[in-house]
């Protein structure tokens, strides 16, 4: 069977849960997998946790499952620009595991290799560790940061081939991979797919392996902050 769907709906289709933790690549507002999280949203699925770098905006990318209330927990190292996500964390209506910006992206990517954790240096003496394993090498403390094992990943990447193998552009480069790899099941949905052999072997990002099911969509260039020079 192949792997591209006709829409994000029928790529999701038979992998929605309540409960379930999905992974979701994306930087600020670039690189969000915008139609599928869409899809979720009208598929009604709750309780979920999200892993994720930030939650998008109020009205887009994971913002939108904030105001429909079917998020029960983020992983993330960054509210952003996010209103509804910083009032509801701040009412207690939203767990909240904060995680330093690299510790997230490791956590991801050591899931997605197979491995159930990993020390780092990050955080120490911080509310960080707290409730952490603490070990020392060499005379330094590290704390143990557990590998994040997903039951859905959702990506976007600029373009892919008919495999999965993707290519993402600039900022969106920066958790769509990890987040891509730590998935049972991953989704990538992309501007563009390619005939296979399209892309130079050295110049991809994401090995198709990791991606089983492709959707093509149009989709909104944001700009989450705009700054130009007096005229």
């Amino acid at each position: 069977m192949g792997k591209i769907y006709g829409s994000a709906a029928e790529a999701l289709d038979g992998l929605l849960f309540d409960g379930m933790t999905i992974a979701a690549g994306g930087f600020g507002l670039c690189g969000i997998p915008e139609l599928l999280l869409s899809a979720i949203r009208d598929a009604g699925t709750k309780e979920l946790t999200f892993a994720s770098n930030n939650a998008g905006v109020d009205d887009f990318g994971i913002g939108i499952l904030l105001q429909t209330r079917q998020v029960k927990k983020m992983m993330s190292s960054y509210v952003g620009e996010n209103a509804e996500f910083m009032r509801q964390y701040l009412a207690g209506e939203l767990e909240i595991e904060f995680n330093p910006q690299g510790t997230l992206a490791e956590r991801m990517r050591a899931g997605g290799a197979g491995i159930p954790g990993f020390y780092t240096k990050t955080g120490v003496g911080t509310q960080v560790a707290e409730g952490k394993e603490h070990k020392e090498f060499d005379g330094e403390t590290y704390i143990l940061e557990r590998g994040i094992f997903a039951d859905l990943s959702i990506v976007k990447a600029w373009k892919a081939d008919e495999t999965g193998n993707a290519i993402f552009r600039k900022t969106a480069r920066n958790f769509n991979p990890p987040a891509a790899m730590c998935g049972k099941t991953c989704i990538l949905e992309v501007e563009e797919i390619i005939p296979v052999g399209s892309l130079d072997p050295d110049a991809i990002h994401l090995p198709g392996v990791y991606v089983h099911r492709l959707v093509q969509g149009e989709h909104e260039k944001r700009i989450e902050q705009r700054t130009v020079r007096e005229a």
